[in-house]
C-alpha cells in the first residue's frame, strides 16, 4: 500500500489559531494525509482547541515556538482571520523565511498570504489570494494574478475555499517537481 502513497515519509506544517478558515485548514491537511504525509498543526499553545470561523475545532499538536523547519517538507498557511494574528509573531516569520531559503513548499490560500507578506518573501513571486489582500500582495512586491491556483517555484497560492481542489493539486504538483 505504501507505493500508492506518494508523500509517505514526508512531514508538513500547518499553522492553526483562532478564527482560521475551517475548510482551508482541514481540506489540505486531509489531502496530504491521504497521500501518505504526516501533518503537524502548530499554534501558539500546544494541545489547545482552536475554533475556526465556522466553529470547527482543531487541536494543535505543537507550539509554533517548538517547530524546526528542517523537520518539514513544506508549510500550509490557511486563511481566515488567523493569519493577521499569527503574522505578528517573529517565530512564524522566521519559519517562513527558513522554508523559503530551503526552497520548500510554501502554500497560502485566501488571507493566508498575509503571513508570507509579513515574512518578506513574496518579492517578485507570482501569487494569488483573496481579493481582499490583493493590494497587500502587490505592495509586498508580489506579481498578482486572479486565478484559482498560482504556482511559482516552491510557492502555491489560491483565492478562496472554492479553489481548494486546484490548490491541493497545485501542492502535489510542486512537491512532485521537488523530488
Amino acid at each position: 500500500m505504501t507505493g500508492s502513497l506518494p508523500l509517505s515519509g514526508q512531514k508538513f506544517l500547518l499553522f492553526v489559531g483562532e478564527d482560521y478558515e475551517d475548510l482551508e485548514l482541514w481540506y489540505p491537511k486531509l489531502r496530504l494525509e491521504e497521500a501518505g504525509a504526516e501533518t503537524t498543526m502548530a499554534g501558539l499553545e500546544a494541545g489547545k482547541t482552536y475554533l475556526g470561523k465556522h466553529g470547527y475545532p482543531a487541536v494543535s499538536d505543537a507550539t509554533i515556538d517548538s517547530i524546526n523547519a528542517n523537520d518539514y517538507q513544506g508549510v500550509i498557511c490557511a486563511g481566515g482571520w488567523m493569519p493577521d494574528k499569527l503574522r505578528r509573531f517573529e517565530k512564524v516569520l522566521s519559519l517562513l523565511s527558513e522554508f523559503h531559503e530551503s526552497q520548500k513548499l510554501i502554500a497560502a490560500i485566501c488571507h493566508g498570504g498575509w503571513m508570507p507578506i509579513s515574512a518578506g518573501i513574496y518579492q517578485g513571486v507570482k501569487v494569488t489570494g483573496s481579493p481582499g489582500i490583493k493590494d497587500d500582495l502587490i505592495n509586498a512586491g508580489a506579481i498578482w494574478e486572479d486565478a484559482a491556483v498560482t504556482m511559482d517555484r516552491h510557492f502555491v497560492s489560491s483565492r478562496r475555499p472554492g479553489d481548494l481542489p486546484e490548490f491541493c493539486r497545485g501542492i502535489l504538483e510542486v512537491l512532485q517537481q521537488a523530488t
